[in-house]
């Protein structure tokens, strides 16, 4: 990855992060488009947007935001470790948030909040028993 035009400082950084978060180079799938917007005939002739794709888990990032092809190429595999850890954040909360759910309703309910429960049950099933037609006998 010695081709990107950032200082060796910031390269190992982003290659200690991808080492953490278990993204490997050779997961990458790159590929150059035409970039659109600012940058005159620069953009109009020379591929300089970067498109990356990480096989494993299907998760796709485009960046376009300077003229140089080398500095895309870094802020996308940033833009891509941001999102892949974004992911696994929401993933970890979801998780935490239904086993918080699952405690919660397995959770022994109070004395008082049980008779409440059966108080508006009885006056619910007197309700239904007011609607029924009367019986004649």
């Amino acid at each position: 990855m010695s081709t990107l035009p950032v200082s060796a400082e910031k390269e190992r950084q982003l290659a200690q992060r991808m080492a953490a978060l278990g993204i490997q180079e050779a997961d990458l799938e790159e590929s150059f488009v035409r970039s659109g917007g600012h940058g005159g005939q620069n953009v109009n002739k020379v591929a300089t947007c970067v498109v990356l794709l990480h096989r494993p888990s299907g998760l796709q990032v485009k960046c376009q935001k300077t003229r140089q092809q080398g500095l895309n190429r870094f802020l996308a595999r940033r833009l891509l470790l941001e999102k892949f850890e974004a992911a696994r954040q929401q993933k970890r909360a979801t998780a935490r948030a239904l086993a918080a759910k699952l405690r919660r309703q397995k959770r022994k309910r109070s004395r008082a909040a049980k008779e409440r429960m059966l108080a508006a049950k009885a006056q619910r099933a007197q309700k239904k028993a007011d609607r029924r037609p009367p019986r004649w006998e």
